[in-house]
């Protein structure tokens, strides 16, 4: 999946429309595509379109932030969890 579909799909899972908030959305895909990372998440899932409805969450959970306040949901740490135990396509080795 492409920087840009990723892009699309996490907008219109967010109700983002347009373009303006493109460059704010981008950072925050990569802010959690660090962090699936260094969890544990293989590249090829992070990459795989698996990945799209946790880093949608991920990206939620940033956006919504308050002074302070950033807590991300207990989904996405979940979730986060469950595909560092896979592989793309593939199920659980747990």
């Amino acid at each position: 999946m492409t920087e840009q579909e990723l892009l699309a799909k996490v907008k219109i899972g967010l109700g983002i429309t347009g373009e303006y908030q493109d460059e704010a959305v981008s950072f925050y895909i990569d802010e959690v595509k660090h962090f699936m990372r260094q969890a544990g998440v293989p590249q090829n899932v992070v990459d795989s379109s698996e990945s799209v409805g946790v880093i949608m969450r991920g990206v939620a959970d940033l956006w919504n932030y308050g002074s302070g306040s950033v807590k991300l949901s207990e989904y996405f740490v979940q979730r986060v969890i469950q595909l560092a135990t896979q592989t793309a396509g593939g199920d659980s080795d747990v």
